[in-house]
């Protein structure tokens, strides 16, 4: 389960209030994407759901708990720039997170434990589409097959919650559409909800099953830091839901 509840939820710096009175609903399994313009809060969104922030004031429950407060294996992030290490191998990057969590003194596996992170790492390594490019270093890769091996490091450590900053804001039209099939795949076999910060409205509306918007409602010109942007619209996309049920996810509500 990945149930995410936020109770109004402020947040702000020395004097500068970027969001306020967030309430919000998720069920577990919905493909959330924020949209708005640029400076409205949605990455200071998704760094208080990763814990690399803490509210003002408020609080984010993910499955009834309160999130702790770093970030954890059960929240993995997905960045425009491709976060992966020049100087692994594909496999080399994926199994990382793996040794780390298995052997957090020596950050690296032996024997037994280590051929199973490998064969863990080889399925994920299929599932994105990389099992070619398996030996490869990362500077051989196209964008598009960095931002799968990015992919595949979250997923490794099997996240409830997908936090995706403008993932294929760099890459080219065809390399986007591949890459939404890939996302929409995981999506649904893995069971995982997402939330996704981009700019594109196109995209939004082709992936996500929610759609929530954020701007400013309250502006003071003599006090511009007075008020911070909130959620103006909160939309279910009936269709992408629908598909997602009869694929054989969880319902979303």
């Amino acid at each position: 389960m990945s149930r995410v509840s936020v109770h109004n939820l402020w947040m702000e710096y020395a004097g500068q209030v970027v969001l306020e009175r967030i309430n919000l609903e998720i069920a577990s399994g919905e493909f959330c994407v924020l949209l708005g313009p640029s400076g409205c809060g949605k990455t200071t969104f998704l760094r208080l759901l990763l814990s690399m922030e803490t509210p003002t004031r408020g609080e984010i429950l993910l499955d009834g708990e309160k999130l702790p407060g770093e970030p954890g294996p059960d929240r993995g992030v997905v960045f425009q720039r491709y976060s992966v290490f020049p100087h692994l191998t594909v496999i080399g990057n994926v199994i990382l997170g793996l040794e780390f969590a298995r052997s957090p003194l020596f950050g690296k596996l032996w024997g037994p434990a280590r051929r199973q992170a490998i064969a863990e790492a080889d399925h994920v390594i299929e599932a994105v589409g990389l099992s070619p490019a398996r030996d490869k270093y990362p500077a051989q890769l196209s964008g598009g097959m960095q931002q799968r091996l990015a992919i595949a490091q979250t997923l490794i450590r099997k996240p409830k919650l997908l936090l995706l900053d403008e993932p294929f804001g760099a890459l080219d039209p065809g390399t986007k559409l591949q890459m939404y099939e890939l996302l929409t795949r995981l999506w649904r076999e893995e069971r995982i909800t997402i939330f996704m910060v981009t700019h594109d409205l196109k995209e939004g509306f082709t992936l996500a099953t929610r759609v929530l918007t954020f701007d400013k409602v309250r502006v003071d010109p003599q006090a511009p830091g007075a008020f911070g942007a909130t959620i103006t619209f909160n939309l279910p996309l009936e269709r992408r839901r629908a598909e997602f049920s009869s694929a054989g996810g969880a319902a979303v509500g």
